[in-house]
């Protein structure tokens, strides 16, 4: 089968010398939802705006259901739907009149643009606050009428930039719920890429993580969970960090397959917590650092992204300005 996504050896340079993708190679399946985690600036904009076709790559390639995105974007348009993070409906109209607009953009024939625009309405949960101005709706419900205009078309594949960003967790659920619906009546693909662990966890088949314009982890989100081995001790030190001496002699530490250190925070991967864990202990002892607290978990994809990306994923930068953005044109 095609997949939904071919990308082989994707480069992008912007002017100054930033190089944002540095050789991407990805495949998503047609039909499967596929989540894009990263940290701030790893390229995860970049990537999107070049399946999208709104970028040219500079070197590799990049098709949308076997169509290049260089040369052949008019095609993909036909059959992609799109979110960006930005706001991209109006708030001093209706639902249904924003859809209207949609509707003569996609070119939507005139005899069945009404029904088409009430289907999509009604597959979003809107079909009742069609005609309430935008400016009344909840943060969910604006995030859901963008996403409806997408429908419009019934996309092969749906590309989603941040598509709760802002959203309380029941708003956040409700869009999500919807999206899988969709995805399982039509069949289509979702490429996303989030701030939230939990939403790439609970409704992604696949997940990619991408640091420094680079995939460095892909798999199903149990795949890369178990790719890190073993149980996980996260502790947290007294006072600002552990000296890099403790670290490396904790990393050092045959008990120790991996660890990793944020401020006061360091992450262990061990074969086995209940041994590791004393000889752990003493050994801060020695050194003189005091644990304030410890806890014993199996690994989780916040713990994934820290091993990969060597960061927690932080809601901020780009995704902090955007939700405050599209609060500030929501209140008027």
């Amino acid at each position: 089968m095609q997949p939904a996504l071919d990308v082989s050896g994707l480069t992008k340079t912007y002017g100054g010398g930033t190089k944002a993708l540095a050789g991407v190679d990805l495949k998503v399946e047609e039909g499967s939802i596929f989540a894009l985690l990263g940290p701030n600036g790893a390229g995860k904009t970049t990537l999107m705006r070049i399946l999208t076709t709104q970028l040219r790559p500079d070197t590799g390639k990049a098709q949308v259901f076997g169509l290049d995105t260089a040369r052949q974007g008019a095609a993909i348009r036909r059959l992609a739907g799109y979110v960006p993070q930005e706001m991209s409906v109006w708030t001093d109209i209706s639902g249904y009149e924003n859809m209207l607009i949609y509707a003569k953009i996609y070119g939507v024939p005139k005899s069945t643009r009404d029904g088409t625009i009430k289907d999509a309405l009604a597959k979003m949960g809107l079909d009742d606050v069609r005609e309430r101005v935008v400016s009344t709706y909840s943060g969910g419900m604006i995030r859901r009428l963008e996403i409806a205009c997408t429908l419009l078309i019934k996309p092969k594949i749906l590309f989603l930039d941040e598509p709760t960003i802002g959203l309380d967790p029941s708003a956040r659920k409700v869009v999500w719920e919807e999206l899988t619906a969709f995805k399982r009546e039509h069949g289509a693909t979702v490429f996303f890429n989030t701030h939230y662990m939990d939403e790439a966890d609970n409704y992604a088949d696949r997940i990619a993580i991408i640091d420094r314009g680079k995939i460095v982890g892909e798999g199903t989100p149990d795949e890369l969970k178990r790719s890190i081995g073993g149980e996980l001790i996260k502790l947290t030190v007294v006072g600002e960090a552990a000296t890099q001496a403790v670290v490396d002699h904790l990393r050092g530490m045959d008990l120790v397959t991996d660890l990793t250190a944020a401020g006061a925070e360091l992450s262990l991967v061990v074969k086995d917590a209940s041994m590791a864990l004393p000889a752990i202990i003493e050994a801060m002892r020695e050194r003189g650092v005091a644990v304030k607290r410890v806890t014993m978990e199996a690994p989780t994809l916040d713990d994934v992204f820290l091993r990969y990306a060597g960061a927690r994923l932080e809601e901020g930068g780009r995704a902090v300005d955007t939700r405050q953005t599209r609060r500030m044109i929501k209140v008027g």
